[in-house]
């Protein structure tokens, strides 16, 4: 193991993935009055979390947050792939962060939907989502010569 290898991108990448995984046990979500509910969570001032209220989502952004640690195992162990190191970290990132938002912009769990507010965890989530993106990207812009199209050895 040559833990010399690491770049300073799977470092933030693996900073950013620590900070999502902690975002998912966080409270995502305050209810505003009596009538508001997520699940089994109902009333006034309660907070859900993205583990409590997101059924299938919050493996998803788990596997999201494991990706960069990941990606840092296969460099130190200097793996061969076929594809140039922090590039499916990227999409995973890309992936969790539009997922992120969908879920606390656009598409809120629970009802009524305008009685149910974001809370912090849902920008610590944000922040590491954005920040496995930006470590995931700076690891592979640093891919050596040219690229080449698909099929050309």
């Amino acid at each position: 193991m040559h833990f010399g290898k690491l770049s300073r991108g799977e470092l933030i990448a693996i900073i950013g993935g620590v900070i999502l995984g902690i975002g998912v046990f966080l409270a995502w979500y305050s209810l505003g009055n009596k009538f508001a509910h997520i699940d089994k969570f109902k009333g006034s001032g309660k907070e859900v979390s993205a583990w409590d209220g997101l059924k299938m989502m919050r493996f998803i952004l788990l596997a999201a947050a494991v990706a960069p640690l990941i990606l840092a195992y296969i460099v130190v162990r200097d793996h061969a792939l076929s594809w140039p190191r922090g590039e499916l970290t990227a999409v995973v990132g890309i992936t969790a962060l539009t997922l992120i938002v969908v879920r606390g912009l656009v598409i809120k769990p629970g009802s009524p939907a305008g009685e149910i507010s974001l809370s912090y965890g849902w920008w610590v989530a944000l922040a590491g989502a954005a920040t496995v993106c930006i470590g995931s990207v700076l690891r592979a812009s640093k891919q050596s010569g040219p690229r080449k199209p698909p099929g050309v050895l």
